[in-house]
């Protein structure tokens, strides 16, 4: 009997190590989130750039058309690009929205290695945007 608890042991063991390489793998493979993050506050913005080495930041209001038509494009970034997409509803964090000068929605801010490289005022087209993401990543 206890023959068949050890193989039962080791038999979990390795299920357990398949899983973590295939979940280590996945981790690698993906990197950024594939959907925009939500963030509210300069920790989670700080958190955020951070963590990954491209973050595009769109500053947005629920009630601005351009943010709207934005809203798309951010998501395809977020999901074809090695970028990660922080969104930040101005409306709910206007500190951080005056912290780096935001004044008209939207505003996009390019982070690269945790700071900020890049930043532009108004609807932007996907193509430009990965561009500015290539040329950083």
């Amino acid at each position: 009997m206890s023959g068949d608890s050890s193989i039962e042991d080791i038999r979990e063991q390795k299920i357990d190590e398949m899983k973590n390489q295939t979940e280590d793998a996945t981790a690698g493979e993906a990197g950024a989130p594939a959907e925009p993050v939500y963030v509210n506050g300069v920790d989670e913005l700080t958190s955020t750039t951070s963590e990954y080495d491209v973050v595009l930041v769109d500053f947005y209001a629920d009630w601005c058309g351009p943010c709207q038509m934005l809203e798309p494009v951010v998501e395809s970034l977020a999901e074809s690009t090695d970028a990660a997409v922080a969104k930040v509803d101005v409306d709910a964090n206007q500190q951080l929205a005056a912290q780096f000068g935001v004044q008209g929605v939207p505003t996009m801010v390019l982070f690269a290695d945790g700071e900020p490289v890049e930043q532009m005022v108004g609807f932007e087209d996907e193509g430009t945007l990965r561009s500015l993401i290539e040329q950083h990543s």
